[in-house]
């Protein structure tokens, strides 16, 4: 009885979080916890149908108790069809896509900014003017394992998968499969086609 109420409390605060940050969403979304969005400025979050996201310590096993979290910092993100969420972050300043068929683990980051600039006077003295940000791509189909970090500008290819903890800074050809700090080229996923599956490292 207690875990049903739970459930239903929850599912009508989610209701509310995605009504009061204009959320556009289709059909059939499970959110498994509390989700937490934050709209600073701008930007829409747009989320498919059959979208499923993890928010809560007891909703995944990886170990990542964190909420699911995303910010909209002027920029605007969109959710596929049949994407698979876990306890992960996102914050964007121009655009992060994520196309459908996509499983993201426990405990990922994509961010589309910095943040903060490289230059210290532009960060101390001006107050970050000089922070870069670029367009995150999420192909179909690809697998992103617990614990990676996406960076600004990268594009991961169609049914890529990226192994646990990697950290990725660079576009990934379609049907590869790369991992580590810094990311590095693994191996082919079995399916693709060999002109897809040509390196570029």
């Amino acid at each position: 009885m207690k875990n049903k109420i739970g459930k239903a409390i929850n599912g009508i605060y989610n209701r509310w979080m995605l009504s009061d940050k204009g959320v556009i969403w289709e059909r059939n979304i499970n959110i498994n916890g509390r989700i937490y969005i934050r709209k600073d400025s701008g930007g829409i979050l747009t989320i498919g149908k059959n979208v499923t996201i993890n928010s809560a310590a007891e909703a995944n096993p990886i170990g990542s108790g964190i909420r699911t979290t995303i910010w909209l910092l002027g920029g605007s993100i969109y959710i596929g069809d049949n994407v698979g969420i876990s306890n992960s972050a996102f914050v964007s300043q121009e655009e992060i896509i994520i196309k459908d068929n996509v499983y993201i683990g426990g405990g990922c980051k994509i961010y589309d900014t910095d943040f903060h600039s490289v230059d210290y006077s532009e960060r101390v003295e001006m107050g970050d003017v000089g922070s870069k940000h670029g367009r995150v791509i999420i192909e179909e189909g690809v697998f992103i394992g617990a614990g990676c970090t996406i960076l600004k500008g990268v594009t991961i290819g169609h049914r890529s998968v990226i192994g646990a903890g990697s950290i990725v800074s660079r576009d990934i050809p379609s049907y590869q499969i790369w991992a580590g700090n810094p990311v590095k080229y693994i191996g082919n996923v079995r399916g693709g086609h060999d002109k897809e599956c040509r390196t570029n490292n």
